[in-house]
């Protein structure tokens, strides 16, 4: 063989590799593969079950239409039990074996926390996790983008306003003892001391937690008259259930963790009163706004249930994949869909969520949060909007 057969034999080898190369995981010629890691065995099942149905139903209405540029769209679920280190396993096998695009709406902080690296490695996004912590955006990372005002925010407006509004003088605080607890105790602690005050009692539970008869007995022998909650959906139930138990009735305020429609209904009267920081409003089947209305009786004809707060968030966070996506052009990528992420606006949704708007310096859509308050067994809207 001659040099020259040589070069020539190298250098068709060259342009056969470079397609395949030059391909973006997960996106193929007929199909976007992307992943999500839930809680379906664990603590906040309650949350991702309702949240994986919102994304599927987004999923279904676009690949019935085409899909994005041709291409229908995958999306590949695995179980983390809100286990971080199940997680871990979790996002190694939809990265290295199923080879996401994508990991879209993965739930929870401290889950979300330790699959960072695994995506980061393999240059695979992060899009509109199912947590509102700072670390879904911060620091600033190309990969990361976030969608909701972060827990830190919610409880640093919230707590101070709420403690005014009620002319609460000791406002206290019980936590879930990680990442996702952490923030809400930060975010009440920078918010009241703004105010002037601060925290006369702090207490925490570990994750899974059924228990909280020593959290309230504290926070009631503190005399506490307004308890902040990093709590998610049962532990928000046990620990009022406990409370209302031993007598102890004071404001109760929760950040959007235990924002479900499962908490009025199961809890009952123990829950009535009870504040949550929110953006999206719970779709009811009866709502006045027809077209939130209109969408929360298709999903009860598509997965014979009642939708919640996480039904359509999960409806939202596909959603906006999917503009972003098709905003990318048919040469999807990720340097495409990053460069259109970052001159996004997303409008106001049908829930009533605040339009969302990202920058190359700013990869959260809102600060935006408001309240709501279970009143007669319902989720009902008290303010504004405030940041």
């Amino acid at each position: 063989m001659t040099l020259r057969t040589s070069l020539l034999a190298v250098a068709g080898m060259l342009a056969l590799a470079t397609p395949a190369l030059a391909q973006t995981q997960g996106v193929g010629k007929n199909e976007i593969v992307l992943g999500t890691i839930q809680d379906l065995s664990g603590p906040v099942v309650s949350l991702s079950k309702p949240a994986l149905e919102g994304m599927q139903l987004r999923i279904e209405e676009a690949n019935e239409q085409g899909g994005v540029h041709g291409r229908k769209l995958v999306l590949k679920v695995e179980d983390s039990g809100y286990d971080p280190k199940r997680a871990v396993l979790a996002a190694q096998k939809l990265v290295d074996q199923d080879r996401i695009f994508a990991m879209v709406g993965h739930i929870g902080t401290p889950t979300n926390v330790a699959t960072f690296p695994t995506l980061f490695k393999k240059n695979v996004i992060s899009f509109m996790p199912l947590s509102a912590g700072r670390q879904m955006y911060e620091p600033l990372n190309r990969l990361t983008y976030s969608f909701i005002a972060p827990y830190y925010d919610q409880m640093r407006i919230a707590a101070p306003r709420m403690a005014k509004d009620k002319g609460a003088k000791k406002v206290c605080t019980i936590y879930q003892d990680d990442d996702f607890g952490l923030e809400v105790l930060k975010g009440t602690e920078d918010g009241l001391k703004a105010a002037g005050m601060s925290l006369v009692e702090r207490t925490s539970y570990k994750r899974g937690a059924t228990d909280f008869s020593s959290q309230v007995a504290k926070m009631k022998a503190a005399g506490c008259d307004l308890v902040v909650m990093g709590t998610t959906p049962r532990e928000t139930i046990g620990t009022m259930a406990e409370a209302r138990k031993s007598g102890f009735n004071a404001t109760f305020l929760s950040s959007a963790a235990a924002y479900i429609n499962a908490v009025p209904k199961l809890g009952g009267a123990a829950v009535e009163g009870l504040y949550m920081a929110m953006t999206i409003s719970v779709p009811y089947t009866d709502s006045p706004e027809q077209p939130m209305r209109f969408w929360a009786n298709k999903y009860k004809t598509r997965f014979d249930k009642e939708p919640d707060t996480f039904s359509a968030i999960g409806y939202v966070i596909m959603d906006a994949f999917i503009r972003a996506a098709e905003k990318a052009g048919a040469n999807l990528s990720t340097d495409t869909f990053v460069r259109a992420m970052e001159k996004s606006t997303f409008p106001p949704d049908i829930f009533g969520g605040p339009e969302m708007t990202f920058s190359p310096t700013k990869h959260l859509g809102s600060e935006a949060a408001r309240l709501s308050q279970v009143k007669n067994g319902r989720w009902a809207v008290v303010s504004d909007y405030t940041k």
